[in-house]
């Protein structure tokens, strides 16, 4: 770092401040006789100290202001990104890529660190910083990666990115949209082999994740063949180890795709493991891929929910979309105009642009203890949960919303927190109108880099009824974000469906309560939420909270809940896939309170389904961003192109700040000892 210090004021200030301070002290001490006596040495000694501080103090008098430039070079950054995911290993050559590849990896960081900052990262089914690779992510989401260096590297040096990896992905938007603006050059490093090889694969099951009891439902498993033309495979369903169909498909092409349909029931609530499995043929090299399970959840009741608005918004269009989704959910739409009947028979009422013309069907609401959500509310009129006396009818501002991280009322998987942080701004009425006590929300309002404490989205109970409000215009634009990002509305679905699941589920009115799935991935955090309550149903953090897990080997393990923002939490982290049991236990109010439940972890099998190199999407990457595709072969070649690459040069950054000489407060002490000392020898010279 470099700096300086400059003077912003006339040179001649100097001068005359130097000069008057020579005047006043020479005529003090060299045209008074009184100093006829004093000693040549004392008198030039108080000279000297009078000129010091007469200067310094005219310098005070005319605030002068002194400018400090400082400047600092960043050397350029040099990223390293490796693909840490299975399908690195899944080829036949698994020990070159723990091996050899790394030892090249590792040369080339120790050449170019000669020259250039380097930082590792690593990412499959997110991107984190490191260089210790295990290969063993289940899922590969390029896209996180470059959202990763756009969100934590966007301003710094950063010369050119290195991608090392097979090309495949299975999570997230298609990284070349991305890596498009970023600014800099993306370097690929080729690995994996892309050669078809013949190959029986389940590419895809398609079903409900929720059906209703009693009911049938479809099942739709693709099946992909390559390289085994005249060939039959048969394709079996089973459901907890019983056979529940089987098709047999006549393989016509070299590479064959086809769609079996099955329809299933279940006559019980509970959750169901199936399982696929299809043929494996004499010459086939990847056989992970000839079987995939599923889990379905069945419930018994259906939850009748209504939609009520003033008049048509896309808004309802996005909500239909969703709820049709959940077999598990009969949904129903009315105009506030032409809607009479009562609303008993609803577990939830969604009121889109309520205003004060309204109230008779939010007092229903609250007569009969009927969750509702308000979506788009006019802000004349009372809204439950909100102080609006702020808020102006008539103005409004555009807010990015921004997660509350205290927020607990329902856990929010990682892709929709991602999902969250970047969604598009919504019109809101302008002002100040915070949520009242007891409410909780999950998003609050961003002005342009000003994170408010307005809500966007919150939640409330009021005497166990459940609310929950949406202050914006343009819910639906959300869905088309989360399209535009990853090609369908599974994030937004989610928001959504947790939402209703929320305020439709009845209240529960124990005084020991248990928030958790039933259903999760094994690359998930089992999460699990507590709360204790004294017999006057208030919130209590003094019992502790104990937890036993058990697989379906009957091994168990102990946990204890964690306290943190009026809560219990436990986060057990990720599990083996398989089934479990747990059992909490809680002691309060005197008593032993004990909640049992269960718990499926799905195995993610997406690195196995397809395990051949994309080398044209990397080359891609590559060419729209100004850079090249490397193979392991050609490490060397690489670092030399780096190394003499003229446009990954360090920048300068230049930084100035102003200082008035009056604030300088050592200044000050100079002159009062120069006074003091000055004031001691006039005192026994000069007897003044």
């Amino acid at each position: 770092m470099l700096s300086k210090i400059i003077v912003n004021s006339p040179w001649y200030f100097f001068v005359l401040s130097l000069a008057f301070a020579l005047a006043l002290s020479f005529w003090l001490y060299f045209k008074t006789k009184k100093t006829g006596e004093v000693p040549l040495a004392a008198i030039r000694g108080m000279f000297v100290l009078r000129l010091v501080s007469t200067t310094l103090s005219v310098l005070l008098l005319l605030n002068i202001v002194l400018k400090s430039v400082s400047k600092e070079t960043e050397n350029p950054i040099i990223l390293m990104a490796l693909d840490n995911s299975s399908s690195m290993v899944a080829a036949h050559d698994s020990g070159y890529a723990k091996s050899e590849l790394l030892t090249s990896l590792s040369a080339l960081r120790v050449a170019l660190q000669e020259k250039y900052s380097v930082k590792d990262l690593l990412f499959g089914n997110t991107a984190i910083p490191g260089s210790n690779p295990s290969f063993d992510e289940k899922e590969t989401d390029m896209d996180a990666l470059l959202n990763l260096i756009d969100n934590n590297y966007s301003n710094q040096n950063i010369g050119a990115l290195i991608l090392t990896s097979d090309g495949i992905y299975n999570k997230g938007a298609n990284p070349l949209y991305s890596a498009e603006k970023l600014g800099f050059p993306i370097y690929t490093i080729a690995t994996g082999d892309t050669n078809e090889i013949r190959d029986v694969q389940i590419q895809k099951i398609n079903h409900n994740e929720i059906v209703y009891a009693g009911n049938n439902f479809p099942v739709e498993v693709v099946v992909q063949v390559k390289k085994f033309r005249d060939k039959e495979v048969r394709v079996k369903l089973w459901q907890n180890g019983v056979e529940k169909g089987n098709q047999v498909l006549k393989v016509n092409s070299e590479a064959f795709i086809a769609t079996c349909s099955f329809t299933l029931s279940m006559e019980k609530a509970g959750i169901a493991k199936y399982l696929v499995t299809v043929t494996e043929l004499e010459g086939e090299k990847n056989i992970s891929n000839n079987s995939q399970s599923f889990l379905i959840e069945s419930i018994n009741n259906k939850e009748k929910i209504l939609l009520l608005a003033n008049a048509p918004h896309p808004d309802l269009s996005a909500l239909r979309e969703v709820l049709s989704a959940y077999p598990n959910y009969e949904i129903r739409e009315a105009y506030f105009s032409e809607f009479n009947t009562p609303l008993t028979p609803y577990s939830l009422v969604i009121l889109h642009g309520y205003s004060s013309a309204q109230s008779l069907v939010l007092q229903e609401c609250k007569n009969k203890g009927i969750p509702f959500w308000i979506i788009q509310p006019k802000f004349n009129t009372l809204v439950p949960g909100i102080n609006v006396n702020g808020a102006s009818a008539h103005q409004f501002d555009d807010a990015e919303p921004y997660l509350n991280t205290t927020f607990n009322l329902f856990t929010l998987s990682d892709d929709l927190k991602k999902l969250l942080h970047d969604l598009p701004a919504l019109s809101v009425p302008m002002g100040s109108y915070p949520v009242s006590n007891g409410t909780n929300s999950i998003l609050k309002q961003r002005i342009g880099v000003i994170e408010t404490e307005n809500p966007i989205f919150f939640f409330g109970e009021t005497n166990g009824l459940k609310f929950s409000t949406f202050v914006a215009d343009g819910l639906w634009k959300w869905k088309f974000k989360d399209f535009a990002e990853h090609k369908n509305h599974a994030l937004f679905s989610e928001l959504i469906g947790k939402t209703i699941q929320y305020l439709s589920v009845k209240s529960d009115k124990s005084f020991f309560r248990l928030t958790a799935p039933k259903i999760i991935r094994e690359n998930q955090n089992f999460e699990i939420a507590a709360e204790v309550y004294n017999k006057s149903y208030e919130r209590i953090m003094d019992p502790e909270i104990t937890l036993v897990l058990s697989n379906s080997d009957t091994k168990k393990f102990n946990y204890t809940f964690s306290k943190s923002s009026g809560s219990y939490h436990l986060n057990i982290g990720l599990l083996n896939p398989g089934d479990y049991t747990y059992e909490a236990l809680a002691n309060a109010n005197g008593e032993r309170y004990v909640k049992k439940g269960v718990l499926a972890v799905k195995e993610v099998i997406a690195e196995k389904i397809n395990t051949v190199a994309n080398h044209q999407i990397l080359y891609q990457i590559a060419r729209r961003s100004g850079a090249k595709l490397y193979y392991p072969t050609q490490i060397e070649s690489l670092s030399a192109e780096l190394l003499k690459n003229e446009r990954i040069k360090p920048i300068t950054y230049s930084q100035s700040s102003t200082l008035a000489i009056i604030e300088i407060k050592w200044l000050f002490w100079i002159i009062l000892l120069t006074l003091a000392i000055e004031w001691f020898f006039r005192k026994r010279y000069l007897s003044i």
